[in-house]
């Protein structure tokens, strides 16, 4: 299955690039509104470049290179703190990117110059599984592996302890040639993704979800979790993030 590809030989584009990457450059300076100068930095991290994604070799491909499959209004944040527009976006987990979509072309798929990018927040909306929520993302500097520190993990809980997602995708390519083939004729996106616990003392313990695991890894929240799931009965990953904020509520600010 592909994106949909940019024109690269619109001038109409590239214009907007160029105009928004010496908006951009020129702003570092001060303070600048919301507004048009806030989409002009967007589009001077777009790099217009084709947005392709892995297609079947022969029956079509199984899962998903997304963390979230949705389009998603996202808030931006930048190592400069220039302002964004909000913009509709994905994680590609498995070309380890992000997509955009603007206002300009919303059948189109932007890939996204992220290297100034920090975090960003995805805005869902109420559903009929919960409420509206914001989704934080952020580079998982932390991490046991420095390749993957430039990777984005989700914030699903910040407490005392902090949970994160390790999002983790991997390919693996139809096999049906051959007379010792697995005659798979479909391509599979597997997920491999890694809970961690990050302690008070910032040590990253990676985890299940589960109550022997978690009160492993947080042997202070031991009796805090066990309550918790004795009223919540978690089955889900959204349950046990709300065991954990049951658990080791955020602190007041």
């Amino acid at each position: 299955m592909f994106l949909t590809k940019i024109n690269l030989r619109h001038a109409s584009l590239v214009g907007v690039l160029l105009m928004g990457a010496a908006s951009a450059q020129a702003q570092q300076a001060g303070t600048v509104p919301d507004g048009a100068a806030a989409q002009a930095n967007l589009a001077a991290l777009a790099s217009g470049s084709p947005t392709v994604v892995p297609r079947g070799a022969s029956e079509g491909l199984k899962g998903s290179p997304y963390a979230e499959n949705r389009w998603l209004p996202a808030q931006i944040t930048l190592t400069n703190n220039l302002p964004l527009a909000p913009v509709p976006l994905k994680y590609d987990v498995l070309e380890h990117r992000l997509l955009m979509r603007t206002v300009a072309r919303p059948n189109d798929s932007l890939q996204l110059d992220d290297r100034q990018v920090v975090r960003f927040v995805l805005q869902e909306p109420a559903s009929p599984f919960g409420p509206a929520r914001q989704r934080e993302f952020r580079r998982f500097l932390e991490a046991p592996l420095d390749r993957h520190r430039t990777d984005y993990v989700e914030v699903l809980h910040e407490g005392r302890y902090t949970l994160l997602k390790h999002y983790q995708k991997s390919l693996k390519k139809a096999d049906f040639q051959g007379a010792y083939s697995s005659d798979r004729r479909f391509d599979e996106i597997e997920d491999k993704s890694v809970y961690y616990l990050r302690t008070p003392e910032a040590k990253l313990v990676p985890v299940k979800l589960g109550l022997k695991p978690l009160t492993a890894a947080a042997p202070p929240l031991a009796a805090a979790l066990k309550s918790a799931v004795d009223q919540k009965k978690p089955k889900t990953d959204a349950d046990w993030v709300a065991v954990l904020h049951a658990a080791d509520p955020a602190p007041a600010k």
